[in-house]
């Protein structure tokens, strides 16, 4: 990973600053984007690190100043992990119709905006690698999980698509499928759960940067289940 650019989507959750920090760890450039205003304590920083908040990803001109400020700053982009998102549970009868296509913008959405704006890029890469965030719960979804579920079913496609278009100019792109994320927001809204059932945000950082990784090189259109002991 040393000296590789990783353009991090997301980049100021739970699961984006552990990838950040174990990117960083490993000696990679790194372009922390979010839609949020400025990144949490502890981030990591310096002259390897260009921070872009306020993204909107849902826009896809934003994405391309993004991922075009990225490059011009790092030198080009070996890897995007496009780890951006959203959750929602809600029935179906009691919920917000509304909702199936905010999910969708904020999963599905975020991600080929990024992709498409980052691969003129990758393609220059001798290791081109996009990583997406789907989710175990996209392949069977239960009570209250249709639009989220419906939502990643999309970042799924979108994976397995984009690895068939791009596997000629020798750039991959994969998707981890984690079940529950051990996060602070999980634990508050599920105290009753055994949390080491969970996924530590950190082994699905490792997970994540193996595929973004140039190790990975045999491995396209992967939807690798990252599911802990749920």
């Amino acid at each position: 990973m040393s000296g590789r650019v990783i353009v991090i989507t997301g980049a100021f959750g739970v699961l984006g600053q552990a990838v950040a920090k174990a990117a960083a760890g490993q000696g990679a450039r790194l372009a922390l984007i979010d839609f949020a205003a400025a990144p949490p304590p502890g981030s990591p920083a310096g002259d390897d690190v260009l921070v872009l908040p306020r993204v909107d990803l849902t826009d896809a001109v934003q994405a391309g100043a993004a991922l075009d400020a990225a490059a011009d700053r790092l030198g080009g982009v070996d890897a995007l992990l496009n780890i951006a998102g959203g959750f929602t549970w809600e029935t179906l009868q009691d919920g917000s119709i509304e909702s199936w296509p905010a999910m969708h913008r904020l999963n599905v959405l975020t991600a080929a905006n990024a992709s498409r704006a980052a691969i003129p890029h990758l393609k220059r890469s001798a290791a081109g690698r996009i990583v997406n965030v789907g989710s175990a719960a996209a392949l069977k979804a239960g009570l209250g999980m249709g639009a989220y579920a419906a939502a990643k079913a999309g970042v799924h496609s979108l994976t397995q698509a984009l690895a068939e278009e791009l596997k000629a100019d020798g750039v991959t792109v994969n998707a981890v499928l984690p079940s529950i994320i051990d996060t602070p927001a999980n634990r508050a809204d599920m105290p009753k759960a055994d949390f080491a059932a969970w996924v530590a945000p950190d082994d699905l950082a490792a997970v994540i940067l193996f595929l973004a990784g140039e190790s990975a090189r045999a491995v396209t259109g992967a939807l690798v289940p990252v599911t802990g002991r749920v």
